[in-house]
């Protein structure tokens, strides 16, 4: 009897550690639930106005910006390189792709500033930069992004604030390709190093 009682005892416990240690992962379950839920607080907007150096330079310091990186989009060539790029025939155009919080700021306020730092009336041209690779475009990465960038691209070409018709290309959004590591946050890594980006004090 006593042998019998003490298996039983044995045999729950071992059963009552089981059934506790399985149920731990429910606990993981949840916190990760909780990371998704904050990766969502984060939007992205991708753009392109001549040399990245100089766009990420000025957009990284707008309020509501989390990140920034260059990299090469709206091309052809898989997986293209700084050298392939700068050659003017794979369809790509130097890029930024840009992590912003939409409570502190919003995909029009992004755009709006954009406009302001390059020149978005000159075709394949920015600055001394010409190629198709320094061209001024927009790549939505969803129907409100596209509703919105049209309606930007509208407003600041109605304003005359610039002279010229703008030309700014609005397409969907392909494959990102980041660039190199030397390129990211050059400006920062190379104080006065070139640029033809600035912020222009005109009203949309």
């Amino acid at each position: 009897m006593t042998k019998f009682l003490f298996l039983s005892i044995f045999f729950f416990s071992w059963f009552s550690f089981n059934v506790n240690a399985e149920a731990k992962p429910v606990k993981k379950k949840k916190e990760m639930t909780t990371t998704n839920d904050t990766a969502k607080k984060s939007e992205t907007a991708l753009l392109a106005g001549g040399c990245f150096w100089g766009v990420e330079e000025l957009i990284r310091t707008q309020p509501g910006v989390i990140s920034t990186q260059v990299g090469y989009t709206g091309g052809v060539v898989p997986n293209p390189t700084y050298e392939i790029v700068k050659r003017g025939t794979s369809g790509h155009a130097e890029s930024i792709e840009i992590q912003f919080d939409p409570q502190k700021t919003s995909y029009e306020n992004i755009l709006k500033f954009f406009f302001k730092i390059h020149d978005p009336t000159t075709v394949n041209q920015q600055g001394n930069d010409r190629g198709s690779q320094y061209r001024s475009a927009i790549f939505f990465l969803s129907p409100e992004q596209e509703k919105t960038a049209k309606k930007v691209k509208e407003l600041v070409d109605v304003s005359g604030a610039w002279k010229k018709p703008v030309v700014t290309e609005i397409v969907a959004a392909g494959q990102f390709y980041s660039a190199e590591t030397y390129h990211q946050d050059y400006l920062q890594k190379n104080p006065g190093g070139y640029t033809c980006h600035y912020i222009r004090d005109i009203k949309f």
